[in-house]
């Protein structure tokens, strides 16, 4: 079982800067693939970033350039900098980890408005 805990959303003005954490529970957190999704109202979950047990990243075509995906493996901590945000990344942000199955945080609001 695998416990996820998201923190650092809130609310920002256009082209500020916000950072996500993820705590996760395990002791081998290090092979957990990670990932951060998003979940606009009256949209689908989709895929915001994600990153491998090798550290290599891939990012979803509208936050790349913005965003940043890392991992600290000491702290079992995934996190997310997001920079130059735009009124279009308001949403729910959810943590996910992918081990022997898929397991999500509670997610944390992103509201992006001036």
């Amino acid at each position: 079982q695998v416990q996820l805990v998201e923190s650092g959303g809130g609310l920002m003005q256009p082209g500020g800067s916000l950072r996500l954490s993820c705590a996760a529970s395990g002791s081998i957190f290090r092979i957990y693939a990670m990932a951060w999704y998003r979940q606009a109202p009256g949209k689908q979950r989709e895929l915001v970033a994600a990153i491998d047990s090798g550290g290599r990243t891939n990012y979803a075509d509208s936050v790349k350039g913005r965003f940043t995906i890392s991992r600290d493996n000491a702290k079992n901590t995934v996190y997310l900098q997001m920079k130059n945000l735009k009124p279009e990344d308001t949403a729910v942000y959810y943590c996910n980890a992918d081990y022997d199955r898929a397991y999500w945080g509670q997610g944390t609001q992103v509201t992006v408005s001036s």
